[in-house]
């Protein structure tokens, strides 16, 4: 009886990792849509995917399929938003002639810096 009621719990909680991938998946959609990502936070796509990261770690260290399934599934979808993001996101000299959109390493370093550190891009 636990252990149907186990594997029901992963099962939920995979199609429970599903379903908060495609709602970053919509999120960018929207972000194509509008051919811009302002107004969305890179800090909050970098929380998340180290939130998931940790959850798919740990659940490696427990060899708990139901959590690496979720865990995966959900990174999927929110690394493909954070490139989505990196594309669309409105740097301050992109109509510069000869500007280069920074590469992805430097953006990651300076989405991780608080805003008023930071250089602006």
């Amino acid at each position: 009886m636990i252990e149907h009621l186990k594997e029901l719990l992963g099962i939920l909680l995979i199609v429970s990792g599903i379903c908060n991938g495609v709602r970053y998946r919509w999120s960018a959609l929207k972000i194509k849509e509008a051919k811009t990502a302002k107004g969305h936070s890179r800090k909050s796509m970098n929380t998340a995917i180290f939130d998931d990261t940790i959850k798919l770690f740990y659940g490696i260290v427990l060899l708990d399929f139901y959590l690496i399934g979720s865990a995966l599934v959900c990174l999927i979808f929110m690394v493909y938003k954070w490139f989505i993001i990196y594309n669309f996101y409105p740097f301050r000299n992109r109509n510069l002639i000869n500007f280069r959109k920074p590469s992805l390493w430097k953006y990651l370093i300076n989405s991780l810096i608080p805003n008023n550190k930071r250089k602006r891009l």
